[in-house]
């Protein structure tokens, strides 16, 4: 199983970058998948997740900026991040849990700053 996340760059406050995530050795269509990301000197924390039937869920802080969506077609999932923040400056992973285990892909790295 892997998971490969890119898309990450610097960005200025107010704008925009997607994130990108592509499964491979799993059924990607019937897999939840999520984003998390870890700032500096913070612990990791949830962004968004995706149910395998679409449903998605936000964690507060990015409520109504970000937009996580799958194309399972591709074996990819998005993470759309619009007026993005100083505070949105983190390492970003994919997840997703295969035979009851988390699976992490490798980390992209987002940077917002003027």
């Amino acid at each position: 199983v892997q998971l490969q996340a890119s898309g990450g760059g610097f960005v200025q406050p107010g704008g925009s970058l997607k994130l990108s995530c592509k499964g491979s050795g799993i059924v990607f269509r019937l897999n939840a998948m999520r984003w998390h990301r870890q700032a500096p000197g913070k612990q990791r924390e949830l962004v968004a997740d995706i149910t395998s039937g679409g449903n998605t869920n936000y964690a507060d802080s990015v409520q109504g900026r970000f937009t996580i969506s799958r194309d399972n077609a591709k074996n990819t999932m998005y993470l759309q991040m619009n007026s993005l923040k100083p505070e949105d400056t983190a390492s970003y992973f994919c997840v997703t849990n295969y035979r009851g285990r988390d699976v992490w892909g490798q980390e992209t790295l987002v940077t917002v700053s003027s």
